[in-house]
C-alpha cells in the first residue's frame, strides 16, 4: 500500500467520562484503505476509543486528525459526517421511522438543509444502501418491528448512505447469524477493496478480525498494548496473558486462525495491568 498523509490519525489521545480516564496515551495512524481491528477484554476501552475517535466524546488530552485535520477544533459536525461514520454496538431506534427513512437520514451531512423528498441521485445511493445489506423488501417496516440482526444491518445501511471515507464499527456482528456476520465482513471487504473504504472495527472474535484485518490493535487496561499483523500481535503467550486462553496458530482454508485450546490458570487475572507488551513487527 501507498504511504501518504494518514487518513486518520490520533496523537497521545487520553479520555474517558468525566474525571474518570478510561484511554490512555493510545497513538497510531491508519492510511486510506486500510482495515484495523481492535481487540481486548471487556472494559479495556475499545467502544470508549471508538467515541473518542468518531467525536462522540471530547479527549481529555492528546488530537485526532482526519485527513490532517483536527477532528474535534477544526472540522464541524456536519464536516466530520461526510467523511467519517459510527456504527455503535446498541444505537438508538426511533420510534415511527420506517426503514427507509431511517437510512434517508444518511444523507443529511450533504444536503443544505433536510427535506424528506431526497433528489433522485440520493434516492438511489439510499436503494443501493438497502440492496447492499439485503433490506430491500423491509424498506416500509418501521424499525422498531425488526429483529436484532434485521436492526443491525439497517444501521449499517444509514452509515453506508453518508458515503464515509471512514466506516468505524462497534462490535457490528452483534445479534448477527453466522451466514449474516459474514456476508457483512465480506460486504464491507469489497467496499474496502474496490471503493477504498477504511474500516475500523471493534471484534471480540479474534478469528473475525484475524481474517479481515491487515491490522490488529491490541487495548489493555485503556492502553495499546501492541500493533501490527494479527499473527504479531496475538502470540500464544500474548492471548494466554490478556484473555486467560491457552491458544495454538492452525492452518485454515481461509488462512491462519487461532484454535483454542483450554483456559489457562484460572487464578490468573484475565486483565492487563499498566505495564504493556511491544509486539515486535
Amino acid at each position: 500500500m501507498r504511504e501518504g498523509r494518514p487518513i486518520l490519525q490520533a496523537e497521545g489521545l487520553s479520555g474517558g467520562y468525566g474525571s474518570r480516564q478510561v484511554i490512555h496515551q493510545v497513538s497510531f495512524s491508519l492510511q486510506a484503505g486500510e482495515w484495523l481491528s481492535i481487540v481486548g477484554p471487556n472494559g479495556s476501552g475499545k467502544s470508549t476509543l471508538l467515541r473518542l475517535l468518531s467525536r462522540v466524546l471530547i479527549p481529555q488530552a492528546g488530537r485526532v486528525y482526519l485527513n490532517g485535520w483536527d477532528l474535534h477544533t477544526q472540522l464541524s459536525p456536519q464536516q466530520v459526517a461526510r467523511q467519517l461514520a459510527l456504527l455503535p454496538q446498541q444505537p438508538r431506534i426511533p420510534a415511527g421511522l420506517t426503514v427507509w427513512q431511517l437510512v434517508s437520514l444518511g444523507r443529511s451531512p450533504h444536503q443544505p438543509w433536510w427535506v424528506w423528498q431526497l433528489p433522485r441521485a440520493d434516492r438511489q445511493r439510499v436503494e443501493w444502501a438497502l440492496a447492499q445489506t439485503g433490506l430491500g423488501s423491509l424498506a416500509l417496516r418501521r424499525v422498531e418491528t425488526l429483529s436484532g440482526g434485521e436492526r443491525q444491518r439497517a444501521f449499517l445501511a444509514l452509515a453506508l448512505v453518508q458515503e464515509p471515507q471512514v466506516l468505524l464499527l462497534d462490535e457490528p456482528t452483534t445479534f448477527l447469524d453466522l451466514r449474516h456476520q459474514l456476508e457483512l465482513l465480506e460486504l464491507l471487504r469489497r467496499l474496502q477493496q474496490e471503493q477504498g473504504l477504511t474500516v475500523i472495527t471493534v471484534l471480540h472474535d479474534l478469528n473475525l478480525a484475524i481474517r479481515y484485518s491487515r491490522r490488529v490493535a491490541l487495548l489493555g487496561s485503556g492502553q495499546l498494548q501492541a500493533l501490527g499483523s494479527p499473527q504479531a500481535v496475538l502470540t500464544p503467550s500474548r492471548v494466554q496473558e490478556v484473555f486467560g486462553l491457552e491458544v495454538e496458530w492452525m492452518p485454515t482454508p481461509v488462512g491462519p486462525q487461532l484454535c483454542p485450546l483450554r483456559s489457562a490458570d484460572p487464578a490468573r487475572p484475565l486483565w492487563l495491568g499498566g505495564k504493556g507488551v511491544e509486539a515486535k513487527v
